[in-house]
C-alpha cells in the first residue's frame, strides 16, 4: 500500500495495490499488519456507509469527546472528500485538505482525530464507506458550518448543495468547542 501524506500532516491519502486482469481488478483495502507497519491505526471499532445523491454535501462533522479517526472511501460514485484540522493548539488549526474518492479505484483518506470531516458528491449518487476508531456519540458531535470564510474550502460546486438542517445550522468554526 502506498501511503502519500498531504499538506495537513496526519491526513493520509492511501493507495493500496490493484491487481488487474480482463476479468476486473482486486485490492486490498484494509490489514491489520499493513496498517501497523505504516504507522497507522489498526483497531477500528465501528463502519458507517451512506448513500446520498448528487451535490449532497454531508458535514462537517467531529466529536469532542471520543474523537474519531476515519478511515474514508467511496465505494460506488464520486466524492470530494475533507478534513479540517479543528485542534486549536495546532499550526494547522482551521486549515483543510480536499481530496476526490472514487469507485474506480481503491483509493482511501485517513483522517485522524482532531479533524472534522465532511464531503460533497460529484457523481449521480454516491456510497461511501468509513471506519472509525471510535464510536458514535451524539452527545460529543460538533458540526462546523461547511461554508465556513475563515476556513475557505473551495467545494466544487456550481450551485448550492444539498444539505441536512443539522449541517445548515453548523457554527463557525471560532464559536465551535474543539479540542485543544
Amino acid at each position: 500500500m502506498e501511503v502519500l501524506s498531504t499538506r495537513l500532516p496526519g491526513v493520509l491519502q492511501l493507495r493500496p495495490r490493484i491487481f488487474s486482469d480482463d476479468r476486473g481488478w482486486f485490492a486490498e483495502t484494509w490489514n491489520e499488519a499493513t496498517f501497523q507497519k505504516a504507522g497507522l491505526p489498526s483497531h477500528f471499532v465501528q463502519d458507517n456507509q451512506s448513500r446520498s445523491r448528487q451535490h449532497v454535501l454531508r458535514g462537517l462533522h467531529f466529536q469532542l469527546q471520543h474523537a474519531q479517526g476515519k478511515l474514508v472511501r467511496a465505494v460506488a460514485g464520486r466524492i470530494f472528500d475533507v478534513a479540517v484540522d479543528v485542534r486549536r493548539s495546532s499550526a494547522y488549526f482551521g486549515q483543510w485538505v480536499g481530496v476526490e474518492l472514487s469507485a474506480e479505484t481503491p483509493e482511501m483518506l485517513w483522517i485522524p482525530p482532531g479533524f472534522a470531516h465532511g464531503f460533497l458528491v460529484l457523481s449521480e449518487f454516491a456510497d461511501v464507506l468509513y471506519k472509525t476508531t471510535d464510536f458514535y456519540s451524539p452527545a460529543s458531535e460538533r458540526t462546523i458550518r461547511w461554508n465556513d470564510p475563515a476556513i475557505g474550502i473551495e467545494w466544487p460546486v456550481t450551485a448550492p448543495p444539498i444539505v441536512a438542517p443539522k449541517d445548515a445550522a453548523g457554527t463557525p468554526l471560532h464559536q465551535t468547542d474543539v479540542p485543544d
